[in-house]
């Protein structure tokens, strides 16, 4: 059983900050999510997410930087942020919709959540919900997963 201390496990505050990490370091290096995780991959993804409570400790501009360089990120050119034409959700909006629906498909696929994690941000979903000019990332978690489950958008 996970240890609760508050709303959420432990479990699911530390995909919550990975999840914001990852879209922390694709907005600072310009790429698309999908190109962060593949060029992180799966082992240090799961290692963010093991010692996710550590690295929350940190600054998340130092523990991204950590994360790019180790992995050797180069800059994209794709910025969602700049496209945005409306209020522009924050990283840990984000993540925070991804986490639930990592959470959803691994519960529904009864997966690992990193395997999860890596086919949410490698399928069309994720370039739905990072287009800020589209209604996608603030829609309900449950319509964002029966989305997914049919590979389009409903």
């Amino acid at each position: 059983m996970s240890e609760q201390k508050g709303r959420e496990t432990a479990r699911d505050n530390d995909l919550f900050f990975t999840c914001s990490l990852i879209d922390y370091i694709a907005r600072k290096t310009k790429n698309k999510r999908a190109d962060v995780v593949n060029t992180l991959g799966v082992e240090r993804i799961r290692k963010i997410y093991d010692l996710a409570d550590v690295y929350h400790c940190d600054s998340i501009e130092r523990v991204s930087d950590d994360f790019i360089c180790e992995s050797g990120m180069k800059d994209g050119t794709f910025d969602n942020v700049k496209m945005c034409g409306y209020a522009i959700p924050s990283h840990w909006d984000i993540g925070k919709v991804y986490k639930r629906l990592i959470k959803s498909v691994s519960e529904y696929e009864k997966i690992d959540v990193i395997d999860a994690l890596m086919k949410i941000y490698n399928s069309f979903i994720s370039e739905k919900i990072d287009d800020y000019n589209s209604s996608m990332y603030y829609e309900n978690p449950s319509y964002l997963l029966e989305c997914y489950l049919e590979n389009k958008v409903l």
